[in-house]
């Protein structure tokens, strides 16, 4: 998410850390990076400038507060700048006794209908029943698409591919839906180029089904060209809200978040790849701690409540304890492949972000993939007992699992190498990570 502007304030934080000494020509120098950073991620000058001689003129003051060092106080100034130019937290809660309405609008390539899903899915791990209604009746494919992403979610889809009235087949969904769902998604089409005619459609629709939030989709890719966008539709409608999707490949995304942000327009969702779990609330705080590197607990909390799951006290003090079986590790690579993304998680865990840029993520997956393919292919008593794992065994599981046999015979030494070092620490480390 955002890597080039991640780069370029942490490095920029990573020189004041490691500079002898604090003095004006370190703040300037700072302050440079930091401009340098925002700039290249399409951030409008005037709030540069703005957020930046802010950070500047404090940084300079001679009275800093009791217990914090010269460093960690500018390091918070810029953490404190960048969350108020995000605007504030804002969440979208519906009564669950009545049949709720949403109206998703945007611009040709936003990313409506992959959004469409992912919030479909999104709001149904929040308990709702959810329908989705595909009211694009301008691109062709529009309905499958929707459909096979929906289908993946198991989410129901309504749509008439050959009907060519948007406004009719949103009726009919709405109605279709009403009296077995809470939630009713509506995705419209994204032919209009213009803001002026989007906001027509928009409203014409608005008119027929009367939803209880309308959410802009704004292609963050974009940059600061969403403030027109943005201003446009929250003049508009006053129960409107913003999501800006495409932000794991977008260069402008910071921009694209600080113009819409800008227009005092509520920005509830951001969407950071193409699966179908790419999508959280926008929580300014947290986003900004995770671009700085500093984390993020509450996210990976989150994701432990999606992933559905259940820690398991018996298993954890056998692992702490240096007893870990086989189906132990089994079951924590199925628990890890949970989480999604292994670079994504890095990012969430103070401290980590800087790792994961260092290591080749894909390649970490690929291989915890294939352990898991290893140990499905393994008997219940080479699972309990791995010293059974002779030869002529391990060439039965290279060919069940379709992993070669010097991989298996890796993973089986770093598995007596994880056993030895929980034993030795007695899951000191695991234990002080999880306080």
């Amino acid at each position: 998410m955002l890597d080039q502007l991640k780069e370029g304030l942490r490095n920029a934080i990573k020189k004041l850390i490691y500079s002898d000494i604090v003095d004006e020509k370190a703040v300037k120098e700072f302050v440079r990076d930091i401009q340098r950073a925002l700039l290249q991620a399409d951030v409008n000058v005037k709030i540069v400038l703005e957020i930046t001689s802010k950070i500047e003129k404090e940084a300079l003051k001679s009275d800093i507060p009791a217990g914090l060092s010269k460093r960690d106080y500018i390091i918070n100034l810029l953490y404190n700048e960048l969350v108020k130019i995000l605007g504030v937290e804002s969440k979208i809660e519906f009564p669950r006794n009545t049949c709720n309405t949403i109206l998703l609008v945007g611009i040709q390539g936003s990313g409506k209908t992959t959004f469409a899903a992912k919030l479909g899915k999104y709001l149904q791990r929040e308990g709702y029943k959810v329908g989705v209604v595909c009211a694009d009746t301008f691109r062709p494919g529009a309905y499958d698409q929707l459909k096979t992403m929906c289908e993946r979610g198991k989410i129901d889809v309504f749509g008439k591919p050959d009907e060519k009235s948007s406004i009719k087949i949103a009726i009919e969904g709405k109605k279709y839906f009403e009296s077995s769902k809470n939630i009713i998604i509506v995705d419209t089409a994204g032919r209009h180029k213009e803001e002026k005619d989007l906001i027509k459609e928009m409203k014409e629709i608005d008119a027929k089904i009367n939803p209880q939030l309308v959410l802009l989709v704004i292609d963050g890719t974009i940059g600061q060209q969403s403030f027109t966008q943005a201003k446009a539709f929250h003049d508009a409608t006053p129960i409107g809200g913003i999501v800006i999707t495409k932000l794991d490949g977008a260069a402008k995304g910071g921009g694209a978040i600080a113009a819409a942000a800008s227009t005092q327009a509520k920005i509830l969702f951001i969407s950071t790849g193409e699966g179908l779990d790419d999508i959280e609330r926008f929580v300014p705080e947290r986003f900004v701690s995770r671009l700085l590197g500093l984390g993020d607990i509450k996210a990976i909390l989150e994701r432990v409540k999606q992933a559905e799951i259940e820690p398991d006290e018996s298993r954890s003090r056998r692992i702490m304890s240096g007893k870990m079986t086989i189906d132990d590790l089994y079951e924590q690579l199925t628990q890890l492949k949970k989480f999604g993304s292994i670079k994504k998680l890095l990012e969430l865990i103070p401290g980590m972000p800087e790792l994961s840029d260092q290591i080749d993520s894909d390649k970490l997956e690929e291989r915890l993939e294939k352990w898991r393919f290893v140990i499905q292919s393994m008997t219940k008593e080479e699972r309990q007992n791995p010293d059974l794992l002779n030869a002529s065994r391990i060439k039965r599981i290279a060919i069940g699992s379709g992993v070669n046999e010097r991989e298996i015979k890796e993973m089986i030494k770093q598995y007596n190498d994880m056993k030895v070092v929980m034993k030795r620490t007695k899951g000191k480390f695991l234990r002080g990570f999880a306080r």
